[in-house]
């Protein structure tokens, strides 16, 4: 009995010994991601049309997950005949886990009577997430972009052309008023480019209007068209909308080509859906509301001033350690829209959907109107010394940007390091800090003011202070102010010469410039060396891309990290709340 009751026990024993000795998992739970899809609601214009819109859809559903539907023109609510098709693609996101879905309407009026009732009835559909509903490409300069390769396609001396502009899709006087400024915003930037006879507009009905009030407004437009081609000079004549398409034959587009053949005209029946800019578009919205994920790789667009090859090779060693983390290109010049646009284009072909493009000169304002401008982040047309505007880039990667190395106190350690290879005697010293300059005198103000702190702290790093650290700037480039900025900086080093010795720091991204042929015959000892390469020149750059990179590209102006404020994406409309 008791040989039985050890012989249990042990056996309890073993078991007990094994269940300890056993690692007990926890039971995992799989965290909810918050996905995002992307429904793209697209007029029905019968088969050529959705054949036609569905590549498109295609090519973008390669890298988002998405949906298309269909709605035609009859659409007008829950009882429609379209609304089937809807709750099908919302049935697939939630059964995809997705909780945000952002609709991507492919109309080019947001005053469109299909989008106006989708906006009405859209959530009173099934899903268990939130909709946003994107505006229209109307709203993007990529569709004005669209417009001016239509007309440049037909015109071949603008000053003695006139140009009409078909719009279509009222259903009332006000729709044909909105619409027609739609057009009219699109229209300026072709006027900013080109100087035509006239640019007129012409707002053709939908079938939706009521019967009488289309005939006499479709009538009205017709005459626009008639009476601008009886006018001496070329009448170009430009279908903008996205219409029907059940055939090839049966189409707007051919119907206006038959509609005008005994009138002397020159006509555009490209489709807008086909221009590339749709798609970048399309992408580009999409890609306004994926955050930064952590598989991502950024692309980075540095834009130094160039020069030659051992400039460019110093600031290329600069930049060598980013490579490891980033796929990198550089875009030297003074924004050169050709170079920047090659730039992000070779980005974008490795499948890079957020770049951050830094201005890698002094001052954060420097060339940042010019090339927010180019990049598309802003409307403003920059001023520019030849009179003539930048083409703005064409491409669908989100762009954010920072500049100003030299407002940052890792340069100064850099200045540390240049006076530290000259300097013998700080307290009989005069170190001069030369740099470029700009043309604005209000900014020289405001340069001196930040570079002032740089000072203060590169006289704490000497037990001996130094007898004076100042901060100048040849502004070379411009004759009336480099005179007067050049006997300043004499009269400083001839001050600096009594009693003392004169060190020029040359703080400029590399080399010294033309210090010497215009400081020549002067006495002075300068360390022409410049900024770059350094390691700080480099911290500062991974500090302005991490910066950019943990903000997940949401800027109020979608434009410069520093100026950072956390905002929904502009222009969105929450649809299901």
């Amino acid at each position: 009995m008791i040989k039985e009751i050890i012989f249990v026990f042990c056996l309890l024993l073993l078991f007990a010994t094994n269940v300890w000795g056993t690692q007990i998992n926890k039971p995992t739970f799989k965290t909810k991601i918050s996905r995002t899809g992307f429904l793209v609601i697209a007029t029905d214009r019968g088969f050529v049309g959705n054949n036609e819109t569905n590549s498109i859809f295609k090519n973008f559903n390669k890298d988002y997950l998405a949906e298309i539907v269909y709605v035609g023109r009859k659409y007008d609510g829950l009882s429609s005949n379209y609304s089937i098709y809807i709750q099908e693609a919302l049935n697939s996101f939630n059964k995809s886990s997705v909780s945000n879905i952002v609709i991507l309407p492919l109309f080019l009026s947001k005053y469109n009577h299909i989008l106006k009732e989708i906006r009405k009835n859209i959530s009173a559909y099934r899903f268990s997430g939130k909709i946003y509903l994107n505006e229209t490409i109307s709203e993007s300069y990529l569709s004005a972009q669209i417009l001016l390769d239509h007309i440049n396609k037909l015109s071949k001396n603008p000053s003695k052309e006139r140009i009409v502009i078909l719009g279509r899709g009222a259903v009332d006087k006000k729709t044909e008023i909105l619409m027609k400024r739609e057009l009219e915003k699109l229209s300026k930037y072709v006027k900013e480019r080109h100087s035509f006879k006239s640019i007129q507009i012409g707002i053709y009905y939908s079938y939706n209007s009521q019967e009488k009030l289309r005939e006499i407004k479709d009538r009205e437009v017709d005459e626009i068209v008639i009476h601008t081609a009886a006018k001496k000079g070329k009448t170009l004549v430009v279908p903008f909308f996205i219409g029907p398409k059940y055939s090839n034959m049966m189409s707007l587009t051919h119907f206006f080509d038959r509609k005008f053949v005994d009138i002397d005209l020159i006509h555009n029946s490209d489709e807008i859906l086909l221009h590339p800019n749709y798609l970048h578009w399309m992408k580009k919205t999409a890609n306004s509301y994926l955050p930064v994920s952590s598989e991502e790789t950024i692309g980075i667009v540095i834009m130094p001033h160039g020069a030659t090859k051992p400039y460019n090779d110093a600031v290329e060693k600069t930049i060598e350690p980013l490579k490891l983390k980033y796929k990198v290109e550089m875009a030297y010049g003074m924004g050169d829209s050709v170079t920047i646009q090659k730039a992000v284009y070779k980005l974008e072909k490795q499948g890079i959907k957020k770049i951050i493009f830094v201005r890698m000169y002094p001052t954060s304002n420097q060339l940042k109107e010019k090339t927010d401008y180019i990049l598309g982040l802003s409307d403003k047309i920059p001023l520019q010394w030849d009179g003539l505007i930048p083409a703005q880039i064409r491409n669908s990667a989100i762009i954010n940007t920072f500049g100003g190395y030299e407002e940052d106190n890792l340069i100064a350690g850099i200045f540390l390091e240049r006076i530290k290879e000259f300097s013998k005697k700080p307290e009989e010293e005069t170190i001069i800090l030369l740099a470029h300059g700009g043309s604005n005198d209000k900014a020289e103000i405001q340069r001196k003011i930040k570079m002032k702190k740089h000072i203060d702290w590169l006289q704490k790093q000497f037990s001996q202070p130094f007898k004076k650290i100042i901060s100048l700037a040849l502004r070379e480039d411009w004759p009336e102010k480099r005179e007067n900025a050049l006997n300043e900086i004499k009269k400083i080093i001839k001050e600096g010469n009594k009693g003392g010795k004169v060190i020029v720091i040359s703080n400029r991204l590399y080399g010294s410039g033309p210090y010497q042929h215009y400081l020549k015959g002067l006495n002075f000892k300068m360390n022409s060396k410049g900024l770059a390469p350094h390691p700080n020149l480099t911290n500062w750059l991974e500090k302005g891309i991490d910066l950019a990179i943990r903000n997940n590209f949401i800027t109020k102006d979608k434009t410069d990290v520093s100026q950072w404020n956390p905002s929904p994406p502009d222009k969105v409309t929450l649809a299901s709340d």
